[in-house]
């Protein structure tokens, strides 16, 4: 048993938004912790959400007892939600169902928690929905556990030098995993190959001094979207690479938002072999709230839109033919979902003919040059639809991106 301590509540990790719900990979169910009252005060229940029929809905998966901040959940393929509860040195994982009037529950087992330096979470779900993985991060090394989909309770799968956070998932069957790794004080993403007995590679060194995190990956198309201080120093920065290319990672200059905080959370799948076409989600924080972004890859703007009344922050995903959809509730609506197509209009340049050096909309990174960056040039956002006062200015074997050659900025 690897040692995991108990969180006081289900906190986000690296200061990422804290998303308001969890939606399997396929978009057809998702749970969260619902907020409400029993006559003596508020409480948190399980809920599930439908979201693959004409209608959303919504069923409470109600315990006997209301759940404790530090519990996590997470939906299932087949309907059921997985639950972690912290309780008494350890960590309890079930499967919630409704049954009638009431819930179902199935316990599948525990991971022990002697060791109060350790922490464990839920990583995101994996594709398929039959397994359930959870990350374990000690002090000098990290776990990872498969806790739902085995036959003998939670199973330990790998062992990982380093503290991890992140977890993205490269493929469609659940087996490459990547991490964000700390060692050393730096931060390098990595692939866990899970069933390769943990068998870890490099995936993200921009730079040998900078900090590379992986933030969201497609597998139909390969897009990357990269958190890196690689083009500047001191700043995060975000970018856009291909998995398993040899092009370089870039960093358009126009996502750098003036006191904004800019996270990724969703990506358009079916675009194989067309990353650049791909529409991606964006969620940004700024002093007026937060509010929803829209982007491709060879365009130069980003369209900014409201988010809905009750958006569950942070959560959301993309149908093939582009439709964004975002899980919503409110008192009127207890389970909605609001619909947003992405934008059409002129694609920006992708700089098939740039090279270092010259002016354009991307900063691209070569691996090998710590630090160094081609300059780019600004584009502002547009203004319609914004919200108040808007802000300026099977799966290839991962490659590590340090390799990619500067040259020719083509997207092909």
């Amino acid at each position: 048993m690897t040692a995991c301590a108990i969180e006081p509540e289900a906190a986000p990790e690296d200061g990422a938004p804290h998303s308001g719900c969890t939606i399997t990979a396929n978009g057809a169910y998702a749970a969260r912790l619902a907020l409400g009252g029993d006559g003596d005060g508020d409480s948190w229940f399980p809920e599930r959400w439908t979201l693959d029929g004409p209608e959303p809905y919504a069923v409470p998966l109600p315990a006997n007892q209301p759940e404790e901040p530090g519990a996590e959940v997470q939906p299932m393929g087949d309907g059921r939600v997985l639950i972690r509860r912290p309780t008494a040195g350890r960590h309890v994982f079930s499967l919630l169902y409704p049954t009638g009037p009431g819930t179902g529950e199935v316990m599948i087992g525990a991971v022990e928690c002697p060791d109060e330096d350790t922490r464990l979470r839920l990583l995101p779900p994996a594709p398929g929905g039959e397994r359930a993985y959870a990350l374990a991060v000690g002090r000098h090394s990290s776990a990872v556990w498969q806790v739902a989909g085995g036959e003998f309770g939670p199973e330990h799968v790998a062992q990982i030098p380093g503290r991890c956070s992140g977890g993205v998932w490269l493929d469609h069957t659940g087996r490459m995993l990547a991490l964000d790794r700390e060692i050393g004080g730096r931060t390098k993403a990595v692939v866990v190959d899970l069933e390769r007995d943990g068998e870890t590679s490099p995936l993200l060194q921009i730079a040998d001094d900078s900090d590379d995190r992986l933030l969201l990956a497609d597998p139909d198309s390969g897009l990357l979207l990269i958190g890196s201080d690689a083009p500047s120093p001191g700043e995060e920065r975000l970018g856009w690479g291909v998995l398993g290319s040899t092009l370089p990672v870039r960093f358009p200059e126009f996502l750098r938002l003036r006191e904004c905080d800019v996270t990724p959370f969703a990506i358009q799948p079916g675009q194989v072999l067309t990353p650049e076409n791909c529409s991606v989600a964006l969620r940004i924080d700024g002093p007026v709230g937060s509010w929803v972004g829209l982007w491709r890859p060879d365009r130069r703007s980003i369209h900014h839109l409201a988010a809905p009344a009750g958006w569950l922050t942070g959560s959301g995903f993309w149908t093939r033919d582009g439709v964004l959809q975002l899980p919503y509730a409110t008192a009127e609506v207890p389970c909605g979902v609001a619909r947003l197509t992405a934008p059409t209009g002129e694609a920006g340049a992708t700089g098939e003919s740039g090279e270092a050096g010259d002016a354009g909309p991307e900063d691209p990174v070569r691996g090998d040059t710590a630090g160094q960056a081609a300059s780019g040039t600004s584009s502002p956002a547009p203004g319609e639809p914004s919200p108040p006062d808007p802000p300026a200015p099977a799966a290839p074997r991962p490659v590590p991106l340090q390799e990619a050659p500067l040259g020719r900025l083509v997207t092909k």
